[in-house]
């Protein structure tokens, strides 16, 4: 049975969040490099991206690159670079026709040359898209964002822009990467680790957490909509009780 038909067309995310983790691992177990993983989960990035423009889902914002992962053999990041640029290059066409609309949040100014400028120019090309906002977080550290957060919106205090009293959750929200993005509601990661490696802190505050075995190679359609099912299964509550809500 598929899946994609037991999926409620009310109650669907607005934000998915995906930690695309096991490339890796999944080379290894082919007896390959690294490089061969990364390679293969660009197919579950292109499978993942047409699901949710299917489904309707509003906002998918996938990890690709993290701060930490400046911190790689050098070959393995040359090698995710590349492969970026190749593939901004190869799913263009893709986002024009699926009327995907491409950005990217984190330090993109630490990205080499070659990859903001292919970067930005797929940004700009697929601005005035309307079905789906893809969001690719690159060079992205939470902490970092949070910490040039509290910095721009102190600036802003010093030099009378903002007053302190007014400081809330909505100016925080304006300064952060993702100030054009809702929270997130269903933060998906692969591979079987559980944890959040530094990944929208503050964005997945009230987000419903799914963790799946599957390498990142592997994932597909079928793996989504089980996601999905189960986000479904949930009872968002967001500090109130069940009898509130009902």
């Amino acid at each position: 049975m598929d899946l994609k038909e037991t999926l409620q067309s009310k109650g669907l995310p607005k934000h998915i969040a995906i930690i695309m983790d096991g490339n890796g691992r999944w080379a290894k177990q082919q007896g390959m490099l690294r490089a061969f993983g990364h390679e293969n989960g660009t197919k579950s990035v292109k499978q993942t991206v047409e699901a949710c423009a299917e489904l309707g889902v509003e906002n998918l914002t996938l990890y690709a690159f993290s701060t930490e992962n400046w911190n790689r053999p050098k070959l393995e990041v040359q090698t995710l670079m590349k492969l970026l640029v190749s593939s901004l290059k190869k799913e263009i066409k893709t986002l024009q026709e699926n009327n995907i609309k491409l950005a990217a949040i984190g330090n993109l100014s630490s990205l080499p040359k070659k990859v903001f400028k292919e970067l930005h120019e797929v940004i700009e090309q697929t601005s005035a898209n309307t079905r789906m906002t893809l969001t690719l977080a690159l060079s992205y550290g939470s902490r970092e964002e949070l910490l040039n957060t509290v910095k721009e919106i102190s600036i802003k205090v010093k030099n009378n822009i903002i007053s302190a009293e007014k400081i809330d959750e909505s100016i925080i929200n304006e300064h952060l990467y993702t100030r054009n993005l809702p929270d997130v509601d269903l933060l998906i990661r692969t591979s079987g680790e559980q944890r959040i490696s530094n990944f929208l802190l503050w964005q997945i505050a009230y987000a419903e957490l799914y963790f799946t075995s599957v390498l990142w190679p592997d994932f597909t359609k079928q793996h989504l909509y089980e996601a999905i099912i189960e986000y479904q299964k949930r009872e968002r509550r967001f500090g109130k009780t069940s009898e509130q809500l009902s």
